[in-house]
């Protein structure tokens, strides 16, 4: 029980992933806050139903102000910002024809949401990270960050970014005491996944038949992997990425 007691903070909790990590950190100890456009509440109100400390902040991440917001609450309610998560995400669905046929608008999007929010959380929180001397950054990349995907090269690129940020970040932050890390997840069959129609099934069969373990990813299979990085257990760990896939991509 290592962040017994600490606060996280979880974009993109209100379903799939972010919603998987809340509660598996909350199970764990921490204090949470579950930060998204949708479902916030909702989802916060689910983990305080069992007995644990919960609140829900609609928040854009792209907004300075938002996420100033977010900040500001968690303090408020809970005193402290201890860990992290980056989950919030966009992911388009497949392009038919070429990557040429990717419009610009969708490149700003992609890049908006996937590097630009990421930047504004962690600025956000490091400041009361650094007057604590501790503090958990974790930031879910993607498999396609390393070994490319067609069709989706504005996502696998944005997913890469992330890559440079976590190391970059954690060259920066270690001295404070701050850890930043990355897990790269394989195409994870979450309810987001299912309800956008982000991938069909010769696609999921694709991935299954890609992976040493060949079956589908859940979000229960990324869980322990947030939970650690999170944790005191990795404190002399940072800049890394953890590749959870079964076995697709090997580092």
């Amino acid at each position: 029980m290592s962040i017994l007691g600490k606060t996280a903070i979880i974009t993109g909790g209100g379903m799939g992933l972010g919603k998987a990590f809340a509660k598996r950190l909350a199970a764990d100890g921490a204090n949470i806050v579950i930060a998204d456009l949708r479902n916030a509440e909702a989802s916060a109100a689910e983990i305080d139903a069992q007995g644990k400390r919960a609140i829900g902040v609609t928040t854009d991440i792209c907004s300075e102000d938002d996420v100033a917001r977010l900040a500001e609450t968690a303090i408020r309610v809970f005193g402290r910002i201890d860990i992290l998560v980056n989950n919030a995400a966009y992911f388009a669905r497949t392009k038919e024809g070429g990557f040429e046929d990717i419009g610009v608008d969708e490149w700003h999007r992609m890049l908006n949401v996937n590097i630009i929010g990421t930047y504004l959380c962690c600025r956000a929180a490091v400041p009361h990270m650094k007057r604590q001397g501790s503090g958990r950054i974790v930031i879910v990349s993607s498999g396609t960050a390393i070994k490319g995907a067609a069709g989706h090269v504005h996502y696998a690129t944005s997913k890469a970014g992330l890559i440079g940020m976590t190391r970059s970040l954690a060259r920066e932050l270690g001295k404070d005491g701050i850890t930043v890390n990355a897990v790269a997840p394989g195409l994870t069959l979450s309810d987001g996944v299912i309800a956008r129609g982000v991938t069909t099934p010769g696609q999921m069969d694709s991935q299954r038949k890609s992976r040493a373990i060949p079956r589908d990813e859940q979000p229960e299979d990324l869980v322990g992997a947030v939970s650690f990085l999170a944790s005191a257990d990795s404190a002399f760990m940072t800049g890394q990425t953890m590749v959870v896939d079964g076995g697709s991509v090997m580092v």
